[in-house]
């Protein structure tokens, strides 16, 4: 029990402390890095800009940066060795290419396709069914049934207004 209460108040499993940040000696320098250092997504926050981001890997990553700028590289070189090193993933604005077509117009396509699916769903239900009128033979089936008895007339269904008793399907004859 002492060894848990021990080993519990150990730091053996914390991140070491990031060293502090040393900026560039040039002002000019110093500001293309921090304007960098707000594209680059960290790689453990995700969510995070490595200039906002307090992981160890985030300072690594900007120390990169600032190494990368004092050796003479410019912006889209610094950017293309993050890419390098790490994917697309790593720019908060990846690049317009075919492997990020899906990222870039994915949820457009969405929204075109579920605009489409509840167009198409209005107009379906807007178009009333219409059922083909019966046959000589199918009328003449229908009123022997009907005058047999073997089919009960709806006596919930109202009255047609057309003179046909309730449930009945046949026209009367014109007098």
């Amino acid at each position: 029990m002492a060894l848990l209460v021990a080993l519990a108040g150990t730091p053996t499993l914390a991140e070491p402390a990031a060293v502090p940040d040393q900026p560039l000696a040039s002002p000019a320098q110093e500001a293309r890095a921090q304007a960098l250092f707000e594209e680059v997504r960290c790689v453990v926050c995700q969510h995070e800009s490595i200039a906002d981001s307090p992981a160890g890997i985030a300072a690594d990553m900007r120390r990169l940066v600032r190494e990368e700028i004092a050796s003479g590289s410019s912006d889209d070189a610094v950017r293309a060795d993050l890419v390098r090193r790490w994917g697309d993933f790593i720019l908060f604005k990846p690049p317009v290419n075919p492997a990020t077509w899906l990222l870039w117009f994915g949820p457009m396509l969405a929204v075109l396709l579920l605009a489409g699916l509840f167009g198409w769903r209005a107009l379906s239900r807007r178009q009333p069914e219409t059922s083909a009128p019966l046959s000589l033979e199918e009328e003449t089936e229908l009123a022997e049934l009907l005058a047999h008895g073997d089919v009960r007339p709806d006596t919930d269904a109202n009255p047609p207004h057309d003179g046909r008793q309730a449930g009945s399907t046949i026209v009367p004859a014109p007098d």
